[in-house]
Order: C-alpha cells, then structure tokens, then sequence
C-alpha cells in the first residue's frame, strides 16, 4: 500500500466529518484537486505552507484505493506530486494524527510517515 498525505487543519477536517467527504481546503477548491504529498514530500510542504501554524493534522490515504481520480503530477522541483480531482472519501482514510508543532514552528513528523 502506498500511503500520501494531506495536512489539513483539525477544525475543517471537523466541518469536513460532518458531511461525509472532504472537498479540500480554499487552496484546494481554487486549484481544482485536493493536494497531496509523499512521505519524502510532506515535511518541505509543511515547512512551506505550513509554518507556525498549530492544532493540524496529517492525514494518510491509501492511493491505490482513489483510483483515477488520483494523478501524479509535476511540481515543486520537478518532483511527481499526487493530487486528488475528487472529494476525498473517509472510507480511503487509513489514519488521521496530530500533527504537533514544535518550539521554532516547524512540525514534529516523528512515527508519523509510514
């Protein structure tokens, strides 16, 4: 199983319960996919897009359960990203973690990608 992971803030992850799927955050709905990123990815996006920012959570997907809807495709650096052009369904969820933040504001990803 491949897993790729998203990191959401806990409260529209909570919104995002409530009606059985998860569009994506604003970035997400003003791209037109949701974003994902490898475990060899996740801790730059966080460092980029996520810095300082308290009370998120990383969560994992198994790709190989999202089927076409998931491409993988060129960004940053040149790298293959994966990215989600459908709601994410709790069911292809296989786990949701704090993600917590550290003194300096980067994120503690220990035991956390794999």
């Amino acid at each position: 199983m491949t897993l790729i992971y998203k990191i959401v803030p806990s409260a529209l992850w909570r919104i995002a319960q409530s009606s059985g799927l998860f569009a994506g955050a604003p970035v997400d709905l003003a791209d037109g996919y949701i974003h994902f990123s490898t475990a060899a990815q996740a801790e730059e996006t966080a460092r980029r897009h996520f810095a300082g920012q308290a009370d998120l959570l990383l969560v994992a997907v198994a790709a190989e359960r999202l089927g076409a809807a998931l491409k993988w495709e060129v960004s940053r650096g040149g790298d293959l990203f994966p990215h989600l052009y459908a709601p994410l369904a709790f069911a292809d969820v296989v786990r949701v973690a704090p993600l917590p933040l550290q003194p300096g504001g980067g994120h503690d990803f220990t035991g956390l990608l794999t």
